[in-house]
């Protein structure tokens, strides 16, 4: 069950417009995230959502999707209806890197949550230093990444490497490719 929905947990960048997520659907995902383990256990990642469509357009103004694509994303007309933006509290924790596989592991399993009710999204580690006054966050509050979330309108296509390259792009269809490196490729044999 977790294969397939790691199969289906793709970087998607375009959504249907006006299929808004459920403010419970994203609070389930980020109550899933909080039983995570946690690096020393001091749980210092707080969640900011994101929902209306005007503080939407705030938040894709200071973030960037998919620099290797040529292509501005996402298209117009299929923006990403919600938010969550993980932020460390340096209150609770330095902000130091020990910290950032806490907010992998997070990331990663509200995505997988999104999947296993009918969403999805994509991780963005690029915005600008404006968000944290977009969304008015206190100092203490330093924003990690955000996560783009909403009903997937695009095809996103799992492929092998070609020549072993393994940069995604999309073809004269809008169909998205990424390729993955085989299991022989990856294992370390002793």
């Amino acid at each position: 069950m977790i294969h397939e929905l790691a199969e289906r947990c793709r970087s998607y960048r375009a959504f249907a417009s006006g299929v808004c997520v459920p403010r419970e659907t994203l609070l389930s995902c980020i109550d899933t995230a909080r039983i995570a383990s946690a690096t020393r256990n001091l749980q210092p990642l707080k969640y900011r959502l994101v929902t209306t469509a005007e503080e939407c357009a705030r938040v894709l103004a200071c973030v960037r999707f998919a620099a290797s694509l040529p292509v501005k994303l996402p298209p117009v007309g299929h923006e990403p209806t919600a938010y969550i933006v993980i932020c460390h509290d340096t209150s609770l924790a330095p902000d130091v890197p020990m910290y950032l596989k806490d907010v992998g592991i997070c990331a990663e399993l509200i995505m997988l949550r999104m999947v296993e009710e009918g969403f999805g999204g994509c991780m963005i580690g690029s915005a600008s230093e404006a968000l944290s006054r977009t969304l008015s966050l206190p100092a203490h509050l330093v924003p990690k990444l955000v996560l783009a979330l909403g009903k997937p309108d695009e095809t996103v296509v799992l492929t092998e490497p070609h020549d072993g390259d393994v940069d995604y792009f999309r073809d004269e269809n809008n169909v998205h490719y990424v390729p993955k490196r085989a299991l022989d490729d990856i294992i370390i044999d002793a």
